[in-house]
């Protein structure tokens, strides 16, 4: 199973034998200044692929789970959700996983949601920001519905839901990662919350790689408040 994954630290999915079907979709209602996966703007570029060939392709016996990320999934909702249906009658020991901004329609979300509770599967928010400002300054969106989204699916599915905040440098300092982890933390203080050293990209390449001092503040403030919480591309660090 995959070990890129932003989840492989805690999900059961990590110790199976297996491939795992990376479904990543074009398109995206964020447009984040530091986008890691940029490509996805050019929709033209994409091969289209019909539901019976996705289908058909996560039904091979070696595919033990999906994960819909991209760009990010909410765009393109109906045939995400029902593709997993689909897959999950058909296959039903298939884990459905999600990694997004969250900024769907309540609705599907929570189908989403519910999917990946069926499955075992788990639901990643990527939770770009704390202030408001700070989230549009970065995404050109609002985090309202975000971070209603996350609360809605946390406490009605607790046993999926899990959290990252990319530490943009000069931008997502302590005081942004403490915000968000007092707000995971009045849920359940048991969801899994991971930290992502920074790589420049998109329109912010010219900024460093996360500085150190900024990692170890975000950890401390974190853990404050919150008992599983992880440091992802470390790498970058050298660590």
């Amino acid at each position: 199973m995959p070990t890129n994954c932003c989840n492989s630290w805690f999900c059961n999915g990590s110790r199976l034998e297996g491939y795992n079907l990376a479904v990543f979709y074009y398109g995206c209602n964020f447009d984040c200044l530091y986008c890691q996966n940029w490509e996805h703007k050019h929709v033209e570029r994409a091969p289209a692929v019909k539901l019976e060939d996705a289908v058909k392709a996560a039904l091979d016996p070696r595919v033990r789970c999906i994960c819909h990320f991209g760009g990010s999934p909410e765009p393109q909702m109906p045939f995400a959700l029902r593709f997993s249906e689909e897959v999950l009658e058909r296959k039903p020991d298939t884990m459905i996983c999600w990694e997004w901004n969250g900024d769907g329609s309540r609705r599907l979300a929570m189908r989403a949601g519910e999917i990946s509770s069926l499955s075992k599967g788990t639901v990643k928010f990527d939770l770009k920001a704390w202030s408001e400002d700070l989230h549009l300054i970065l995404t050109g969106w609002s985090n309202r519905n975000v971070l209603k989204n996350f609360e809605a699916l946390a406490e009605r599915y607790p046993e999926v839901i899990s959290a990252t905040t990319l530490l943009v440098p000069y931008y997502v300092d302590a005081e942004e990662v403490e915000g968000i982890a007092k707000l995971i933390a009045s849920i359940n203080d048991e969801i899994p919350y991971s930290l992502l050293v920074f790589h420049p990209d998109y329109r912010l390449s010219d900024l460093p790689v996360t500085l150190r001092e900024q990692v170890l503040e975000c950890l401390r403030a974190a853990k404050r408040h919150l008992k599983n919480v992880h440091l992802g591309n470390r790498h970058l660090l050298g660590w």
